[in-house]
């Protein structure tokens, strides 16, 4: 029964949204196909907002890794010393 209410009520919430923005209802083909891609888009909002921010790591964003992350790829083996930063030897 709550299904039902819910669906009415998400009914008299279009026909308002239709109402305001002067729309035919039922509404043409083309606005009818597009309201309803909208409303699958509407429906992965949450999901995928939610898979984004459960990824470890989603609040370090911007954040500088540590020491070892970075020299552990080095090109030198690891040292972490930059030969770019020094200067040129002769």
């Amino acid at each position: 029964m709550k299904m039902y209410l819910v669906s009415l009520g998400a009914g008299v919430l279009v026909g308002v949204i239709y109402s305001v923005l002067q729309v035919r209802s039922p509404a043409p083909p083309l606005i009818a196909l597009i309201g309803l891609l909208g409303m699958l888009f509407g429906e992965q909002v949450i999901p995928v907002s939610r898979a984004l921010v459960d990824r470890p790591g989603f609040l370090q964003m911007g954040t500088r890794p540590a020491q070892a992350d970075r020299t552990a790829h080095h090109p030198d083996g690891g040292s972490g010393h930059d030969d770019r930063s020094a200067p040129p030897t002769k």
